[in-house]
């Protein structure tokens, strides 16, 4: 069968972190093919406004109020979501937080919080969900992870090492599951994601933080989901940054980290003022349950030079790196 051919109406799908982002946007474009979805999240409210969206497209959605957390929690989603579609077909690791700022400034339980649900959450998901895979001999668990698990980022290094450690977990899987043909494990790398994560995230720089452009539309990463069911891949990037930054890692990792240490340094010198903040990793917030985060369109041209800035930097980095090419050749 044509991969873009096969239907998704008779696939059962969980999406956890569902509630806005990158979530929101798969449940919709799951919805829009059919798929029955379990919708997870901390939000119940928006969670179920994201189903009654799901089910102005015809699809079936089930909300169910989820903190990754708990391995408790998300057992007991697995269960609701077998009972609910007879099987599992596909669960989607995706629920993430983020947290910036100098690694003492930030609170432990800051950092430990968001270790539980980048890293420990994901795990959580897939020790929940395989026995049901392998009992049924099929199934595909996809897991969100982003350029982060590859391109470390200063200011943020409890982010670095959930994302890090979420590939390390991913390969290690992959391998333990070599002999099951049918069961697919398959890792999303998607660059800067245009989503409300950032407004969301734990900030304790004391400045208002914004992701570095290019940004990548979220719907694009959903719809990359739909192309992943229909026919699995082990590993994926997303958007035009994501590869760029892996090979400049490998190839150079002193040189690029300090470089992006420095861009973040000199940005962070010239932003504006904020609180600091938990963001949504200790409690849930009551903003941002969009898909978008508004950051593709700067509001001013403050924004836009500080856009500017960063995506020059970023073009320095290019640069740099090719010139240090070059000197290796020689």
């Amino acid at each position: 069968m044509i991969p873009d051919k096969i239907d998704l109406s008779s696939k059962t799908i969980v999406v956890t972190g569902a509630s806005s982002g990158v979530g929101r946007a798969m449940a919709i474009e799951l919805a829009r093919h059919g798929a029955k979805l379990i919708l997870a999240a901390r939000r119940l409210d928006v969670l179920e406004e994201v189903a009654r969206e799901c089910e102005s497209y015809g699809a079936i959605a089930l909300a169910v109020q989820t903190d990754t957390r708990s391995a408790d929690g998300i057992r007991e989603l697995a269960q609701k979501a077998n009972e609910y579609g007879g099987s599992v077909d596909v669960w989607i690791n995706n629920a993430g937080v983020m947290a910036t700022g100098a690694l003492e400034d930030v609170p432990s339980s800051v950092h430990e919080d968001l270790i539980k649900v980048n890293l420990l959450g994901y795990i959580h998901g897939a020790q929940a969900i395989l026995p049901y895979f392998k009992q049924q001999g099929y199934g595909i668990l996809i897991n969100n992870i982003s350029v982060g698990g590859w391109f470390p980022v200063p200011y943020g290094a409890a982010y670095s090492a959930s994302k890090f450690g979420l590939r390390g977990f991913s390969e290690a899987l992959k391998g333990e599951l070599s002999n099951e043909p049918n069961i697919h494990v398959c890792d999303l790398y998607p660059a800067f994601l245009d989503t409300p994560g950032i407004q969301h995230a734990a900030n304790y720089t004391g400045k208002v933080i914004r992701p570095a452009p290019p940004v990548v539309d979220p719907q694009i990463v959903a719809r990359e989901v739909v192309r992943i069911i229909r026919q699995p891949r082990s590993t994926i990037a997303v958007g035009v940054m994501s590869p760029f930054l892996r090979i400049t890692h490998a190839l150079f990792p002193v040189l690029s980290r300090n470089i992006t240490a420095w861009v973040i340094r000199t940005y962070l010198n010239q932003a504006d003022p904020i609180e600091k903040t938990p963001g949504n990793i200790l409690d849930t917030v009551n903003f941002g349950s969009s898909i978008h985060g508004g950051w593709s369109k700067p509001s001013s041209q403050s924004t836009a030079r500080k856009a500017g800035m960063v995506a020059g930097s970023l073009a320095l980095v290019a640069l740099t790196v090719m010139v240090a090419r070059r000197k290796q050749k020689r």
